[in-house]
């Protein structure tokens, strides 16, 4: 008989023994519903075989840390992020942790600093970070070495996994929908540039124009706020009168946009086809209603509580793999149509 390891079986350890990967075992932990009943099993049973306990009190004596984890966000006050927090929120809370939070104004690296500070204070167990921007990006590389972490929204530092929706697939989704329709001119209002968000959506956009044989002309600037779209809107009809479609970076642009176009006597969708980004509540009871892409940020939340999880459990910290993509999805309503011009 074979001495037994001293080292308590982690859960690398389950999942090689039941020939499953890090998220099954811990979709299998959190009680998960999309978990094969045959898969279920199967990982118990190694679960008992290896004597695997997840045992967060043991750990959060042996590490003074909790059943705790702490999010870190940038920015709240716009739809994606406060939705992406609000399912973390959910997501963490139906694995039983609870949540702390902390919101830095800016990504500034001596803030991200405080902010980890005050969550290690918390005995927090694993941190998320809301990384939408470039800079928040980038000051992720002053976190703990030994902190388990997981970036969400935008990008990750190198080692940290990242769980993010396909914004680059959503825009191309987006802008083939109204090449379908016959539009050949086909303007784009972009989001901030320091967001990564607004760079794979403008890509995206770009690419499917180009593909087509179409000019992709230089996107008009916003920042996210429907008076960024009013304005850009405004500028659209005066430059570009020969556009007949525009892909706006968000729902909140998208609905200034259409503002401004009806203010100067033009029709959505007979003049000009609008589509946004983000399938806000709002969307379909706009007038006309948005067709727009839907991020899933529920599912967001709860694979990223998932690999969170994993990374609690692994006993290596460092992570080499490739980011959680979840997939967006286009919504098609009234403020889109065939070109009449």
């Amino acid at each position: 008989m074979e001495p037994r390891s001293s080292r308590p079986a982690v859960m690398a350890d389950v999942a090689q023994l039941a020939g499953v990967s890090h998220q099954t075992v811990s979709r299998v932990l959190n009680d998960h519903p999309y978990v094969k009943d045959e898969t279920r099993e199967r990982v118990l049973a190694a679960m008992a075989k290896l004597g695997y306990r997840r045992n967060l009190t043991a750990r959060a004596l042996a590490r003074r840390q909790s059943d705790t984890i702490g999010v870190i966000a940038f920015d709240t006050t716009l739809h994606g992020p406060a939705s992406t927090l609000f399912s973390l929120e959910q997501a963490a809370r139906a694995a039983g942790y609870e949540v702390h939070v902390v919101t830095v104004p800016d990504p500034d690296p001596q803030a991200f600093a405080d902010a980890v500070d005050r969550l290690v204070d918390q005995s927090v167990c694993g941190v998320v970070v809301l990384a939408p921007q470039r800079a928040a990006v980038q000051v992720m590389a002053g976190l703990p070495a030994d902190l388990p972490a997981v970036a969400v929204e935008g990008g990750a530092a190198p080692g940290v996994p990242s769980v993010v929706v396909d914004q680059f697939d959503g825009a191309l989704q987006a802008t083939r929908h109204l090449i379908e329709l016959g539009h050949t001119e086909i303007a784009h209002v972009r989001g901030r540039e320091d967001w990564l968000e607004a760079n794979a959506r403008a890509d995206g956009w770009r690419q499917a124009v180009l593909a087509a044989g179409l000019t992709a002309r230089e996107p008009l600037a916003g920042d996210w706020s429907a008076r960024s779209g009013y304005d850009a809107g405004l500028l659209l009809h005066e430059r570009w009168p020969e556009v007949t479609a525009v892909f706006v970076g968000n729902d909140h642009m998208a609905l200034g946009l259409v503002r401004a176009l009806s203010e100067a006597g033009v029709d959505v969708p007979g003049d000009v086809s609008v589509v946004g980004f983000d399938d806000i509540a709002e969307a379909g009871y706009l007038r006309p209603p948005l067709t727009t892409v839907h991020q899933d940020f529920a599912e967001v939340g709860r694979r990223c509580v998932d690999v969170l999880v994993e990374r609690i459990d692994a006993a290596e910290r460092w992570f080499q793999g490739q980011p959680v993509v979840v997939p967006s999805r286009l919504v098609v309503r009234a403020s889109t149509g065939p070109v009449r011009r």
